[in-house]
This record gives C-alpha cells, structure tokens and sequence, in this order.
C-alpha cells in the first residue's frame, strides 16, 4: 500500500514555498499548482501535516492526504492533530 500528499494552490510559487521551506532546498515547482507525494511508510506523513497545520496562515494552500486507495481526507485545523494520531495508531511500525 502506498499512502500520498496531494497539495493544491491556485496561487503560483506557493507550492514552492512552502516545500522549499519543509525540505530546506528550492525545489523545481515554482509555477506548479499541485504537487503530490508517495510514501511507503504513511507514518512519514505525519511531518508534512504537523508543518502545514503549524504555518497554515502562512500559505494558500489546501493539503489532501490518501491512505486508503481512492479515498482522500481534507487536512485543516480541525482534523490534524487527529490524522496525526490515527497515522500512529494505524501503522506503528
């Protein structure tokens, strides 16, 4: 099973922004208004989320994420800190 990050701006440069930011490198997604990442452990996901929930005012961006295949969660304020939990509960190893 693969889980994924899906970004979404309708603002260009701010995926790039932002992921510059979380890898500490510019990235080559300056005019790109999605981006999505695979990983095969989905507890790595659980980073990415703290990040964007801790600069959400930040950015204009919306963060999807899919652990399950063709199911996507909405990630904001409201939900994080549970995905983040659930993410550890659900695959802790």
């Amino acid at each position: 099973m693969v889980a994924s990050v899906n970004l979404f701006s309708n603002k260009k440069g701010e995926i790039n922004k932002f992921l510059s930011k979380f890898y500490n490198t510019n990235l080559d997604v300056e005019n790109s208004l999605n981006w999505e990442k695979n990983y095969s452990n989905p507890v790595e996901i659980a980073e990415i989320v703290g990040i964007y929930i801790d600069n959400f005012e930040d950015y204009l961006l919306n963060m999807w994420i899919s652990l399950d295949k063709n199911v996507f969660i909405k990630v904001d304020k409201k939900n994080a800190d549970k995905i983040i939990r659930y993410l550890y509960e659900r695959f802790p190893y």
